[in-house]
């Protein structure tokens, strides 16, 4: 197996005093895209939060590439798009200046190199919005304005992509869009401005309610129940007459697992 790019080790996280991570024990490898699944307020996206440290552990410990998280210092390596957060801020921006933001942990406060400039306009490219390049990102639909941030994240030439709800109100056209994106990203390690090292898997992390598109490239499944694991493993499967993913899901081995892991919507 490839060599870990998050671990999580008896990790704990409360919020005034009341747990909402139990515990946890969680590692992903290189090449992994790995779905975290579960109900509202199940803690699914605490997990990754912790795992950034954009929330404190109360107990335990978190490696990113085999160093520990508070000694971390290689954030180009890891690109993140949060839940819900609007593209354009009420800031005039375009799309290839807000995905160009996303090259700054790269390329610091040096004028644009080739390679730069190459990288923002494959992830542009990636997330199908080179036409729209030069509009303002206030202008464009809610889907097209999370391609944008997505590109953003992919401009940077991570190795690690954490994405918190990426689908979530976006509509048929980016979702198929988006998974076209993270299946690049995926197998060509993603290095169009030669960044990091040819060969490099990219690994991704991702919360959802809804896998939609996504899931052929789903490797691995964490439902998120009660602040713990409740399973590790294959994407559940559909229950009873439920075909569709955005339905009930259970998994035989996963005992306690809450009857709709995806949550109301």
């Amino acid at each position: 197996m490839s060599e870990p790019v998050l671990s999580i080790s008896h990790g704990v996280v409360a919020y005034n005093e009341r747990p909402v991570l139990r515990g946890v024990d969680v590692t992903v490898s290189a090449g992994e895209v790995v779905a975290v699944l579960g109900a509202n307020g199940s803690g699914k996206s605490t997990l990754i939060r912790a795992a950034l440290g954009l929330v404190p552990l109360a107990s335990g410990e978190v490696r990113l590439f085999d160093t520990p998280q508070k000694r971390f210092r290689q954030w180009a390596r890891v690109g993140y798009v949060p839940q819900r957060l609007g593209a354009g801020g009420g800031v005039p921006a375009t799309v290839g200046e807000v995905v160009a933001a996303g090259r700054l942990a790269r390329r610091g406060l040096r004028w644009q190199s080739a390679r730069d400039r190459a990288a923002i306009a494959a992830a542009i490219e990636a997330v199908g919005l080179t036409d729209r390049t030069r509009d303002p990102v206030a202008d464009l639909s809610g889907g097209q304005q999370q391609r944008t941030l997505i590109a953003r994240a992919l401009a940077g030439e991570p190795e690690l992509l954490i994405l918190d709800e990426p689908t979530a109100g976006v509509d048929a056209a980016s979702q198929v869009a988006f998974a076209g994106a993270l299946r690049d990203f995926v197998a060509d390690g993603w290095h169009p401005g030669g960044a990091r090292p040819e060969g490099t898997l990219g690994t991704v992390i991702l919360v959802a309610h809804e896998l939609g598109p996504l899931r052929p490239l789903i490797t691995r499944a964490l439902v998120v129940h009660d602040g713990g694991i409740a399973h590790d493993g294959a994407v559940p499967e559909p229950t009873a007459d439920h075909a569709h993913p955005d339905h009930d899901h259970v998994h035989p081995h996963a005992p306690q697992t809450p009857a709709n892991i995806w949550g109301d919507r």
